[in-house]
């Protein structure tokens, strides 16, 4: 039982980290409309870690808020 909710954990971690790379990388690439569309998945699943108890929801709350920082200084731009 134990190893089916540490694999779901492990999966979900993943995928945060994954999507955070992406939107990291249209960022540093410069390329607004994919950073945008990385944003929206970013944040949606940086939410969903914190409903999970993945991470804490300050921790999300900080790592949306800089997401949110990069995009407007790239749109800005």
């Amino acid at each position: 039982m134990i190893e089916k909710s540490t694999a779901k954990n492990k999966a979900a971690k993943s995928l945060l980290k994954t999507n955070t790379k992406k939107f990291n990388a249209a960022v540093e690439g410069g390329d607004l409309e994919a950073a945008q569309g990385a944003y929206k998945t970013a944040v949606k699943t940086v939410d969903r870690a914190a409903t999970k108890s993945l991470i804490h929801k300050n921790k999300a709350a900080r790592r949306k808020s800089l997401m949110t920082r990069k995009l407007n200084a790239m749109e800005s731009k």
